[in-house]
C-alpha cells in the first residue's frame, strides 16, 4: 500500500468512532426497551389478542409520550439481534486501518481520473448498486458525480453473458470490455467465494485494476486474491452484510471528503 499505510492509520481513531457510533447507541437504550416491554407484558393481553392497529403511549420514560407497539412476543428477539449487532460492530472497529485503506485506494484512483466499480450477487448485488450510487450521485453533501458503477444493473448484459458463456463470467466479461488500468474493483461475497465474483477479481489483477473485498469471516478465497480484504467478523449472512453496508457508507464519506 505504499505510503497509504501511515495515512491509514492516522483516520483510524476517526473510523472507530465512525463505525462504532451508531450501534453503541443501542447500549445505553436496551434497559429502557427491557423495563417498557416488561410493563407491556404485565398489563396487556398477548399482541395476537390485541385490535389490529392498536397502539399505545409510554409516558413513563419519556419527557415527550413514544408511540410504540407493545413488543411482547418478540422483544427479547430484537433485543438479542441488537445486541449481536453491538458485538459484531465492536469486533469490526479491530478491522479500522482495513477499511482506511480501502478509502485510500479508492481516492488515489478517482484523483488519478479513474473509477471505482463493483460487483456481488443477491443482497450484495443490492449492496453494489447502493454504494456505486452513493459515489455517482451524492452521500452526504453536494459536489461534483464521482465515476463509479455496478457490474449488476444491466440486464441485458448479465443474461447475455450468463447465456452464452455462463453465469461465472458475468462480471469478468464486463470488466474487460469497460475496466482499465488504475481503476478499483469491490467485489463482495457474504462467503469470499462466490465464482463469478473470484473471476471478475481474476481478471482484474491481470488488467492492473485494484482490487479490494468484502467477505464474511473466513474470507474463503477472495481472502488471498485481492490486494485489500475486509472480512468482517461474522459467519451468518445476514449479519456480515448489515457490516458490509456499514463500512461501505464509511468509506464513500472518506472518499467525499477527500475527493471533492
Amino acid at each position: 500500500m505504499g505510503d497509504h499505510r501511515h495515512r491509514a492509520t492516522a483516520r483510524q481513531p476517526y473510523l472507530v468512532k465512525q463505525i462504532g457510533h451508531g450501534y453503541r447507541a443501542y447500549t445505553d437504550q436496551i434497559s429502557d426497551i427491557l423495563r417498557i416491554a416488561g410493563q407491556f407484558d404485565d398489563i396487556l393481553p398477548p399482541l395476537c389478542d390485541r385490535p389490529k392497529g392498536r397502539y399505545y403511549k409510554d409516558t413513563m420514560t419519556q419527557t415527550k409520550p413514544v408511540t410504540v407497539l407493545a413488543p411482547s412476543r418478540f422483544g427479547e428477539t430484537i433485543i438479542a439481534q441488537l445486541r449481536t449487532a453491538q458485538d459484531n460492530f465492536r469486533a469490526l472497529e479491530r478491522q479500522a486501518e482495513l477499511v482506511a485503506q480501502a478509502a485510500e485506494m479508492m481516492i488515489a484512483a478517482l484523483k488519478a481520473g479513474n473509477k471505482v466499480m463493483f460487483c456481488g450477487n443477491g443482497g450484495s448485488a443490492a449492496d453494489s448498486q447502493h454504494l456505486a450510487a452513493e459515489l455517482m450521485g451524492r452521500y452526504m453533501r453536494d459536489r461534483r458525480p464521482l465515476p463509479a458503477l455496478s457490474l449488476t444493473v444491466d440486464t441485458s448484459a448479465l443474461t447475455a453473458i450468463g447465456n452464452d458463456y455462463g453465469y461465472d463470467e458475468v462480471f469478468a466479461r464486463q470488466l474487460r470490455g469497460i475496466g482499465a488500468k488504475g481503476d478499483v474493483l469491490v467485489g463482495i461475497s457474504t462467503s469470499g467465494n462466490s465464482a463469478n465474483v473470484v473471476k471478475a477479481i481474476a481478471a482484474a489483477r491481470e488488467m492492473g485494476i485494484r482490487t479490494i473485498a468484502l467477505t464474511g469471516e473466513t474470507g474463503g478465497k477472495l481472502a488471498s486474491a485481492t490486494d485489500l480484504c475486509i472480512a468482517v467478523p461474522a459467519s451468518k449472512t445476514n449479519e456480515i452484510q448489515e457490516m458490509h453496508i456499514a463500512i461501505g457508507h464509511i468509506v464513500c464519506g472518506l472518499v467525499e471528503d477527500a475527493v471533492c
